[in-house]
């Protein structure tokens, strides 16, 4: 197993290149080369560019344009749509490009998650034709950084208590009304407002050059613990005037806005396995070389019993989620599905996690060893695309046939 160069206490890095026995169940046997190809690339560009300068961006606090460089460099931007320039890849790959993202950095992983799960995925679905040759391409080459709207200051969970509205007012649309926690939102070309119109229905409306328009203010949200490289923003619209074909042709109940959210729900559940594999060899590679008592770390039967269970739970994340993948091919992933993967996988990331900071005691709290970034950035992955409970009360309401959300 190789290592890059020492940390300031003498620890060696976990080699970023290489994945550092995750693959216990040989998940690498059910992909295709082209998949393990596009997986292994995405990886290597990942651990050469990102992973050395998350730590200064990530402590900044700030938005680094290297790191959209990096994204749209790597070609990957709604990587599972067919056409209009995007990769075309199988819901697998498309998994397997997100978690090594998140691997390297959560902001990157959050970048791609808002930007193709999100904003791409909202066109390519409820988008007419026409729609979707206006956006879809430069979207795709990252040329067009696009973000998606709908959380709002006082509705979270309940989102679908929408506020923000959406009026006639000759042939243009006028939004009125604030949304928060909105990636990307100080610096989108792109995003995508989902309002109430005047008939009580919800639509999504894409605001153009938003930061041109006059009404249109985003303030970044400040004093984050996590995914501090990427802007997540408080919008306030008054009087945003856009065009009447704004609206996206197939968006006309909270359905439809489901449906979006039923696609980026799989790339968060493949995002927190991301961090639980970062964590975990950042916990491994420590344990192996940092010694105490005369003898390394990982000799020691309380540290392999931690070790043996984060590999398990990381193998558990692996395969529920190939197999949500495999249904997302088939045509048959709902948003159950997407819900109980990104449930497991959430909390499960969230301890391993948890117990790689432990592992690395004192040393556990410094962006030094990666695992401090993952540590606070899960908490980040943990509870957006719906929270813990949210997803729960998804995958209650398919098993006992009853709805329990209010």
């Amino acid at each position: 197993m190789g290592v890059s160069a020492n940390t300031p206490d003498g620890a060696p890095h976990p080699d970023l290149g290489t994945a550092l026995g995750t693959d216990f169940m040989h998940l690498d046997d059910l992909l295709t080369e082209q998949e393990r190809a596009l997986r292994d690339r995405v990886r290597r560009t990942v651990g050469e560019r990102v992973i050395p300068l998350a730590a200064e961006y990530w402590e900044a606090g700030d938005f680094d344009t290297r790191m959209l460089e990096v994204y749209r460099a790597l070609g990957v931007a709604g990587a599972s749509i067919q056409g209009w320039g995007c990769a075309g890849v199988s819901p697998l790959a498309e998994g397997l490009i997100a978690l090594e993202l998140a691997r390297a950095d959560g902001s990157l992983a959050t970048c791609n998650a808002v930007h193709s799960g999100l904003a791409m995925t909202s066109v390519h679905l409820l988008g007419s034709a026409e729609q979707q040759d206006r956006w879809l391409p430069r979207m795709a080459q990252v040329e067009q950084l696009g973000a998606v709207a709908l959380t709002e200051p006082n509705h979270g969970s309940d989102v679908v208590s929408l506020e923000t509205t959406a009026r006639r007012d000759g042939d243009d649309w006028v939004l009125d009304g604030a949304k928060r926690w909105i990636g990307h939102g100080t610096v989108a070309d792109l995003v995508v407002v989902w309002a109430r119109d005047e008939d009580g229905d919800v639509g999504g409306f894409v605001v153009e050059d938003p930061r041109e328009r006059e009404g249109w203010n985003a303030r970044p949200i400040t004093g984050k613990i996590a995914n501090r490289g990427v802007i997540q923003a408080h919008i306030t619209m008054d009087g945003v005037r856009i065009p009447g074909d704004s609206r996206l042709a197939k968006a006309r109940t909270f359905a439809d806005t489901n449906e979006v959210l039923r696609k980026s729900r799989q790339t968060v559940a493949w995002e927190a396995v991301g961090h639980a594999v970062a964590a975990y060899e950042g916990a491994l590679t420590y344990t192996l070389h940092r010694e105490q008592f005369g003898r390394p770390l990982a000799r020691n039967q309380l540290i392999q019993d931690k070790l043996a269970t984060m590999v398990t739970q990381i193998t558990a994340m692996q395969l529920l989620c190939a197999r949500m993948s495999q249904l997302e091919a088939e045509g048959r992933c709902t948003i159950e599905h997407a819900a109980m993967a990104k449930l497991h996988c959430g909390r499960a990331a969230r301890e391993v996690c948890a117990t790689a900071r432990d592992l690395l005691g004192g040393n556990g709290i410094l962006l030094d060893h990666h695992v401090a970034r993952h540590f606070a950035d899960i908490e980040a992955t943990y509870t957006y695309e719906g929270t813990d409970t949210v997803q729960s009360l998804l995958v209650g309401r398919q098993v006992t046939g009853m709805s329990a959300f209010a």
